[in-house]
């Protein structure tokens, strides 16, 4: 067995075909073919059902298939592990942030630590956290940047900082007459929300204990804070945001935001990544740029309550 013939089954079972498969490992077809034969003689097992088309793993090949994506990972880590030891800081990085991050985050940090680190290179994907959870468990990503605390076994979650929610409120709405609102205020509330799937989405419905919220006579939920924004700034009603996503509002934009009173909700966001992942010097690396990119203030969770989203 080889960490080649590895590589072939994992990119038969990515594009379903012995073609494609071999395209994408820049071998022939009957090179990649002749490979899988002999593996899966070797184990005794017959690893994909050729009889349909597209080809679908058996299944024991699905089970050997999950594991050559973690052997294959771990021996393409141990270069990267053994060049930390050396000392040297290079490496590929792949990360995936969830989109109510994505704009806000990235331009704070990626510029900075890669002149810092020129032979690192980062490879980002906007994902929902579900799908950040199972690209890391299939070894897809190396990291996720979400929203925790998760709580998930084999997972190991970084807190970075922590946001502030804050009300954005459309022009003459009637709750710009308060300067804080309370959580109650939203009960009655025109919300826009985002689309299932986003975990800023669950924490807003939480925060306003509800589980879903109506409109009378239109309704439009959005795959981006931009987009809620936009239907606030053009329409009327209220949408919540997290507080990086304040950061670059109009001065006209920022007298329509408004605080909470007491004990301000927050979101803490963290980098994730499995326990075995062993790329640990870049992401300690990659955690202080990021921190260091941040105000202060907002790296601690004193100034307010968690908001949970499970």
């Amino acid at each position: 067995m080889t960490i080649q013939q590895l590589e072939y089954i994992i990119a038969v079972d990515k594009h379903r075909h012995f073609g494609h498969a071999a395209e994408s490992c820049f071998v022939t077809q009957p090179t990649l073919s002749a490979q899988v034969n002999k593996l899966e003689q070797e184990l005794g097992v017959i690893l994909f059902d050729r009889s349909k088309m597209p080809v679908i793993p058996t299944e024991i090949g699905a089970t050997i298939i999950e594991q050559a994506k973690k052997v294959t990972s771990h021996s393409k880590g141990i270069f990267e592990l053994v060049s930390q030891l050396k000392g040297d800081v290079s490496g590929v990085i792949k990360i995936g942030i969830i989109p109510t991050l994505a704009p806000y985050l990235l331009h704070r940090f990626i510029r900075v630590f890669l002149e810092k680190y020129p032979n690192v290179q980062l490879q980002v994907e906007d994902l929902i956290t579900e799908e950040i959870l199972k690209r890391l468990k299939n070894d897809e990503i190396d990291l996720g940047i979400i929203v925790t605390p998760l709580e998930e076994p084999g997972f190991l979650e970084k807190p970075m900082f922590y946001e502030k929610f804050y009300a954005y409120l459309s022009k003459d709405h009637p709750l710009l007459k308060k300067d804080r609102l309370d959580i109650k205020d939203l009960e009655n509330a025109d919300m826009w929300v985002l689309q299932q799937g986003h975990c800023f989405r669950d924490q807003v419905l939480n925060l306003c204990n509800k589980t879903k919220f109506h409109r009378m006579n239109f309704h439009y939920e959005s795959g981006s804070l931009e987009g809620l924004k936009n239907m606030v700034n053009k329409y009327q009603g209220i949408t919540l945001l997290p507080e990086l996503a304040t950061f670059d509002l109009t001065e006209e934009e920022k007298l329509r935001l408004r605080r909470f009173d007491k004990e301000e909700p927050i979101r803490e966001v963290s980098i994730i990544l499995t326990r075995s992942f062993l790329k640990k010097k870049l992401v300690e690396l990659l955690y202080n740029e990021i921190t260091a990119s941040i105000p202060h203030p907002m790296t601690s969770k004193a100034h307010g309550k968690i908001v949970r989203f499970k």
